[in-house]
């Protein structure tokens, strides 16, 4: 018994001694966000904080934000290509690449982020492996839904004729252009210039965000309705996560779920839904309160978007109302459609 119980022991600190010296790994997180943006701040950090402390520090982060590493529209690839270990990004940002996931972008869709959020990095475990197979995903969250900010009044879609918008995502960009709008597609933080020297008209953007990227001074009309909702993911370079210890990897998948893809988007949804009420009480700003006849003309302008999506789909050989359905029931299910 007494050898048995010296050899257990001696096993258990084998054990131990080759946790505490596993490799200790450096990632590269990339992003396009300042660091004051919540989600930075509250959002990847505490994530990442997390993962250091689960690895018993040998997973440890070094953070690239504002697009240090290339620019937003480029962020998917700097993680597939190994630029970058981790990123965050937006895939609204490359037209048509992923074609199911832009389901979310569907204008007038979906009413509650963190709900959506839920609902969304769920029903898409069932897509990521096709859809974005030369990755390793992590998690997908939306933020609380974003509306039209401008220079001049937009109550009904026929108002944006004429006029240039930077749109969230590709969805939304087709949406304004149906309606007479051109758009001019920067990342956030090239925004603000692209407003103030008079290149755009507006940006479809969340509440809080304008204040955040400083946009408050060219922007002064808000139209209240919950437009639009946009995708983001974090994603891992595959060769990376696939060089990690069977331990290492096991920290990083128990941080790789719709619970921590809440806990990641919540400081922002938090955050972001004072910002409307920043507005109203900001006596240098009109936030444009609709009517029912209004949200309806803007309702039924984005309906053909929907039949927009199913074609693409189905033509890229997926079962497009299935899908659909999916993703409905996952929404209704967290009280999440409006």
């Amino acid at each position: 018994m007494k050898k048995l119980v010296l050899g257990l022991l001696a096993a258990v600190l084998i054990s131990g001694g080759a946790i505490a010296e596993e490799q200790t790994v450096e990632l590269r997180f990339s992003h396009d966000l300042p660091t004051k943006h919540p989600l930075h701040s509250k959002g990847f950090v505490a994530w990442a904080d997390s993962i250091t402390e689960a690895s018993g520090g040998t997973l440890k982060f070094s953070f690239f934000p504002t697009g240090q590493l290339g620019k937003a529209e480029n962020e998917y690839d700097l993680a597939k290509h190994g630029i970058a270990d981790f990123v965050w990004a937006n895939p609204g940002h490359t037209p048509g690449r992923f074609p199911v996931m832009s389901l979310a972008e569907l204008p007038f869709f979906i009413k509650d982020g963190l709900g959506g959020t839920r609902a969304f990095t769920e029903w898409y475990q069932n897509y990521k492996d096709k859809e974005m197979g030369d990755v390793h995903f992590c998690v997908a969250h939306l933020h609380d839904p974003g509306t039209l900010h401008s220079r001049k009044p937009v109550r009904v879609p026929a108002d944006l004729k004429g006029m240039t918008i930077r749109p969230a995502n590709s969805t939304i960009a087709r949406f304004l252009q149906a309606e007479g709008a051109s758009s001019i597609q920067v990342g956030p933080s090239e925004a603000r210039e692209v407003l103030a020297r008079g290149a755009a008209d507006g940006i479809t953007f969340p509440w809080r965000s304008i204040y955040i990227f400083g946009m408050n001074d060219v922007v002064k009309y808000h139209t209240d309705m919950p437009l639009y909702v946009t995708n983001f993911i974090i994603i891992m370079n595959k060769a990376r996560y696939e060089s990690l210890s069977d331990a290492q990897k096991k920290v990083i998948d128990d941080h790789c779920t719709p619970e921590w893809a809440e806990k990641i988007a919540a400081p922002w949804i938090a955050f972001d839904k004072e910002g409307k009420k920043m507005f109203q009480e900001d006596k240098d700003h009109e936030v444009l309160e609709l009517t029912e006849a209004e949200i309806a003309e803007w309702k039924a302008a984005a309906e053909p978007m929907l039949g927009t999506w199913k074609e693409t789909v189905s033509k890229a050989g997926w079962n497009a109302d299935e899908i659909y359905k999916a993703f409905t029931d996952a929404l209704d299910a967290n009280n999440a459609r409006f």
